[in-house]
């Protein structure tokens, strides 16, 4: 078999699932070839064939037929090739000639052998005609818009025809397929045809009642597909995957695309071969949302990826796990490390996290900055828009893509967006020093759906929104079915769930995140962790473990708990010897200067107490200023007496969840947890001991009671907060998401 298809709205049209379905069987099967069929220049053809996803093709018919190449080798098929050339007075000599007719401007594209312009209603047609056949040319007209000069005779169809006869095909196995008036020649064959979904009514119009021509009612690659079915000749080609098949209930209509910082895989090398692995992610973040694909749902995962100038981009798109999630291509937007740099490890953490957390005497604001921050949100909603289906959702993360949904909805205003929020939002007072307040604002507001992690976040919001705008509230909900109202920090009774601005309807929601606890219990209960439980047991024998972990961000308040802990040894030296505080903190991305200050000054206020208080058999601190591994980082849970979790600021904060999904696994949980009350996670853990980090007294009173807890209490505490942390994880956390996203666009 032999498919012959124009590309645009053709080949590379029509749903996501479709065009993957088509590849793959075309790629799986030796038996069909396939010619690429195109107006393109051969320029423009050429990033197709550094797509991992589109399988190569064997022909390639440009410049609506005027060229013809090979499509491995990109060598001309002679002598069809030298034949057309002969008959091509030069694209040079038509331009200056039509230079001065009206309603016709010239298409700065890449072209060969013809002469490609727009047109507009007003062209005297026949003037052009006339000048094409006194050098023996052609005309073509397409889509209402486009016109190509073409060499006398030369369309798609007669170089199909000529390829065909040279190469032996039988002419019974040749399947063309089109979407335009510039293919119609193809249908003039004689060959099968296709018109796919869609198509332009012209088209359509023009071979309809043809016998051997089917119309589609599927776009692009799905109509090829329903052609391969409907003519006996190509039905043994089509074959159904042998994998799950989508059911209508997880989304058959509906194409997820995820819009995330990072990736779903890491590049490593390995024994000199770069291969893809799935990432280290301890919070079940990846895993979890990746989960929506393994059905077999249509996606598409964006985030961005450094490549340099010195090489070329290569291809962005591939299969994450074809076997896995057969429907799903990471695709990947490709930034320079000058960008990223500015992006995402000067501007983002100098402009917005101070703010987003309501350190506003660290915010710095760089206007050359906020353009590269543009141009990257940009980058994404055009690759958002080129990936999505008719009516896709899309479900973006966090506020280094604040600017996405604005740009995206005036490319694709058919999408459905839901935008999540992964680290706190703040009050109007604070978040308005942004000097871009109203433009951040205006995209968010472009969402169908907007998520935050606990009520408290969505009221911030809706008072911002409030201080642009005016806002009708249409309905509040009480919080207190899964969060706590008046007793800590953070805590409302009431949260906003839809609102109206400008006659758009918005719908608005808490999801705090979860914890993979399914994980965390599969690599606890592994006999390598086992060991290595007994282990840490066996060495920190006759101490009380406090455990503190962290990254490196002034907003957890590293030093703060570190003052806070050499008050205590002062004060208590009946402790000294007796308990020990394991503080792992992990380092920043690389690059990032702006905690520089903090490192140094943690390091000496760690270096004054141990230098103080160890001796040969004691040190209070045990300091790792590193990554470490999470089945690692289990067995500290795991044997630590009390999770001492003080950030001055948290958007959630997992490490107080991950602890308590350890602890839940013991057959007599024994921890305690002191947590911030300025953690969003506080309102969410009632049995935690909350603790203000602001205030040293208190850190150290919590602290105290928690080493002192009745053990009964100690236990009973702990099996509650089980119960929270494993019914409301990360699983519960992405399923919430989705349907509030889907009952918004309802």
């Amino acid at each position: 078999m032999l498919l012959a298809t124009d590309l645009d709205g053709t080949f590379l049209g029509g749903k996501s699932v479709d065009k993957l379905k088509l590849y793959r069987l075309i790629r799986d099967n030796e038996d069909i070839r396939l010619a690429f069929v195109t107006g393109r220049g051969v320029e423009s053809v050429l990033p197709l064939l550094n797509d991992s996803l589109i399988p190569n093709p064997d022909y390639i018919i440009s410049d609506v037929g005027a060229t013809l190449l090979n499509g491995r080798t990109l060598e001309p098929i002679e002598p069809i090739q030298s034949l057309i050339e002969k008959k091509w007075p030069g694209k040079l000599l038509f331009r200056k000639k039509l230079r001065k007719v009206k309603g016709l401007t010239y298409q700065e594209v890449p072209q060969q052998r013809r002469c490609s312009f727009y047109y507009e209603d007003n062209l005297a047609l026949d003037e052009v005609k006339k000048l094409a056949a006194e050098y023996e040319c052609d005309v073509l007209l397409s889509a209402g818009k486009y016109l190509d000069i073409l060499p006398g005779g030369i369309n798609k169809g007669h170089t199909l025809k000529q390829l065909v006869k040279m190469m032996g095909f039988p002419e019974d196995q040749v399947l063309v397929a089109g979407d335009t008036m510039n293919d119609l020649s193809l249908y003039e064959t004689g060959y099968k045809g296709v018109v796919v979904g869609a198509a332009e009514k012209a088209l359509s119009q023009s071979t309809s009642g043809k016998e051997n021509v089917y119309q589609a009612k599927s776009p692009g690659a799905g109509g090829i597909l329903e052609a391969m079915q409907h003519f006996s000749e190509f039905k043994s080609f089509y074959r159904e995957p042998e994998r799950v098949p989508v059911t209508k209930a997880h989304g058959e209509e509906t194409q997820l695309l995820m819009v995330y910082h990072r990736l779903p895989y890491e590049k490593r090398e390995i024994n000199g071969q770069v291969k893809r692995v799935p990432p280290k992610s301890p919070n079940g973040i990846i895993p979890s949302l990746l989960g929506f694909f393994e059905d077999g749902r249509s996606g598409a995962w964006i985030a961005w990826e450094e490549h340099s100038r010195k090489q070329p981009v290569g291809s962005t798109k591939n299969y994450i796990d074809e076997e896995k999630y057969p429907n799903l291509i990471a695709s990947a937007v490709p930034l320079g490390k000058k960008d990223i740099d500015i992006f995402y490890k000067v501007f983002s953490k100098e402009a917005f996290w101070p703010v987003i957390f309501s350190f506003i005497d660290k915010a710095k604001f760089n206007h050359d900055h906020w353009e590269t921050y543009l141009k990257v949100n940009r980058l994404f909603a055009e690759r958002v828009a080129e990936e999505a289906d008719h009516e896709a959702l899309v479900w973006i993360h966090e506020y280094n893509l604040w600017m996405v949904p604005g740009y995206l909805r005036a490319l694709r205003p058919d999408l459905k967006i839901g935008f999540f929020h992964h680290t706190a939002f703040p009050p109007a007072d604070i978040f308005n020093i942004i000097p871009w307040r109203r433009d951040i604002i205006g995209s968010l507001l472009q969402c169908d759906f907007l998520s935050f992690h606990i009520p408290r976040y969505i009221e911030n919001f809706v008072d911002v929104v409030k201080s642009h705008a005016p806002v009708t509230v249409h309905s509040q909900v009480n919080a207190a079915s899964q969060f706590l109202t008046y007793s800590c920090a953070l805590g409302i009774d009431k949260m906003t769930k839809e609102i109206e601005v400008a006659g758009k309807k918005i719908r608005l929601g808490a999801q705090p995140v979860g914890v993979n606890v399914a994980n965390i219990k599969r690599i606890y209960q592994e006999d390598k962790t086992q060991k290595q439980i007994a282990e840490l047991l066996k060495r920190t024998k006759g101490k009380r473990i406090i455990l503190s972990i962290e990254r490196l961000d002034y907003v957890k308040g590293p030093l703060e708990k570190i003052r806070a802990f050499a008050e205590f040894l002062e004060e208590y030296p009946e402790f000294h010897g007796k308990i020990e505080l394991i503080n792992i903190c992990t380092p920043p991305a690389q690059g990032m200067k702006i905690y520089d200050k903090i490192q140094v000054e943690l390091d000496q206020a760690i270096g004054k107490i141990n230098g103080r208080y160890s001796s040969l058999e004691w040190t209070p601190i045990r300091y790792f200023f590193r990554s470490v591994p999470f089945e690692e980082v289990i067995t500290y849970y795991a044997i630590a007496d009390v999770a001492w979790i003080t950030p001055l600021r948290d958007g959630l904060n997992l490490v107080a969840k991950e602890y308590i999904a350890v602890q839940g696994q013991k057959e007599k949980p024994s921890g305690a947890l002191v947590l911030s009350e300025f953690a969003g996670a506080s309102v969410e853990l009632p049995y935690a001991i909350l603790t203000n980090p602001y205030d040293s007294k208190n850190l150290k009173e919590t602290l105290l009671h928690a080493l002192t807890m009745d053990e009964n209490e100690r236990s009973l505490r702990m099996e509650r907060l089980y119960e929270t942390v494993s019914y409301y994880d990360v699983q519960r956390w992405g399923k919430e998401f989705m349907e509030e996203l889907e009952k918004a666009v309802q």
